[in-house]
């Protein structure tokens, strides 16, 4: 029997973390036990998170929110499991030494976690992408620095990933949008658009958060950024095409005129089953692709005018870690002022370009981004100065 792949989750009870599990469960019952559970990390679900490590027999579970530690501690009274709480306790739980951490944070807060897990060396098969957006240089400098492997596990990422080889003769790397709820959609009908509407996403099951950023495109433009930290590639190297199928996740163009391409269903299981086994491979339950039953796949060219985040990603990418940290915090603000009615759907994509725009004509440009107390004070900067537009008298395209 071959010791078990040791691995911690970190934001265990969201979409990411409960489909990384699914493939832990699935890998443990064919056989011998593949994964071992180690720390578990979860934001406020207490229930969730002790029902996992019960499951799973996990060492650690933590909760950031410091008020439902009790909570914890009473649902796993009578286990062997350590529990805490706390941001500081996440970072600590993060630290533990594994063959691999999944850093399934949302948003920028998973950022500390993902640097504390690297510096204690870590591999990281990291879904986080606003961590790479905000501190992708840092992330990497710290990998290369140990000896740490950087594992993508965004399906597109996975993909290029898979497709690059030893990246020889590589022109350019072709990643895949759904077009979300509103492919076909009109401005008008944008607009007017509720958070309901924009949550449904037509081909995958993901959080609100990211699941609206599909809707806007700003997901794919977060993607398009972290593929180039990733693959330390220019942003003339990098493009986004529609593929409503979402079959095709990933593409690499070589200089012979080839394109690879990886093809799946959508199921972010494949993605991260791919990114805790490799360099192997573990079987999964997703559904096997029929190409005869599917029958055609479809691409159209992003339209900008209606889906601006991907123009705003060049430009943000082109300016450097700053500008890019600015876009993403701007970004968390805006959709979160969505989801509480205080814009519309339009002006999510407004709000950031108006950050990014008061960012790239000001003083906050000096600012390097090279550690995690520059990237902080950048992001409070970031935010403070969106929430401050977003209640300023200027005509809002979606108000």
């Amino acid at each position: 029997m071959t010791r078990p792949h040791h691995i911690s989750i970190m934001g265990s009870t969201g979409s990411i973390g409960k489909s990384a599990l699914d493939v832990v469960r699935h890998a443990n019952a064919c056989g011998d036990q593949k994964f071992k559970i180690v720390a578990l990390a979860a934001g406020s679900d207490a229930e969730g998170l002790a029902a996992q490590a019960r499951e799973f027999d996990a060492d650690v579970a933590v909760i950031a929110d410091e008020t439902k530690i009790d909570e914890l501690r009473s649902r796993l009274a009578g286990t062997n499991v350590t529990v805490d709480a706390g941001l500081s306790a996440v970072v600590e739980a993060a630290s533990r030494p594994v063959d691999r951490l999944l850093a399934a944070i949302v948003g920028s807060a998973g950022l500390e976690s993902t640097i504390a897990a690297v510096r204690a060396g870590n591999d990281v098969a990291i879904a986080n992408k606003e961590s790479v957006v905000c501190g992708g240089k840092l992330i990497l400098r710290e990998a290369a620095r140990r000896g740490v492997k950087i594992l993508p596990v965004d399906s597109e990422h996975s993909a290029i990933f898979q497709c690059i080889g030893d990246g020889r003769s590589l022109e350019k790397m072709t990643i895949t949008a759904s077009g979300g709820p509103f492919r076909k959609a009109s401005l008008e009908e944008m607009r007017s658009a509720s958070p309901q509407q924009a949550a449904a996403h037509p081909n995958w099951s993901m959080g609100v958060k990211n699941s609206i950023d599909s809707a806007t495109l700003m997901n794919k433009a977060l993607e398009f950024i972290e593929a180039g930290f990733l693959f330390d590639v220019g942003e003339d190297q990098l493009d986004v095409v529609v593929h409503p199928q979402s079959i095709i996740h990933g593409m690499a163009h070589f200089s012979d005129g080839s394109v690879i391409a990886q093809l799946g269903a959508p199921d972010m299981k494949t993605p991260i089953s791919y990114a805790l086994a490799w360099p192997d491979r573990t079987a999964t339950n997703v559904d096997r692709l029929d190409l005869a039953k599917l029958g055609s796949l479809d691409f159209e060219s992003v339209d900008e005018d209606r889906f601006p985040a991907i123009r705003l990603a060049r430009c943000a990418y082109q300016h450097g870690a700053a500008a890019t940290t600015v876009l993403n915090c701007a970004n968390e603000v805006a959709v979160s002022a969505f989801i509480a009615g205080q814009c519309g759907f339009l002006d999510i994509s407004w709000l950031v370009e108006q950050a990014l725009s008061r960012y790239l004509e000001g003083s906050m440009q000096g600012i390097a981004c090279e550690t995690l107390e520059e990237i902080a004070f950048l992001d409070r900067m970031t935010r403070e100065m969106t929430r401050d537009i977003l209640g300023s008298d200027l005509r809002r395209m979606g108000g």
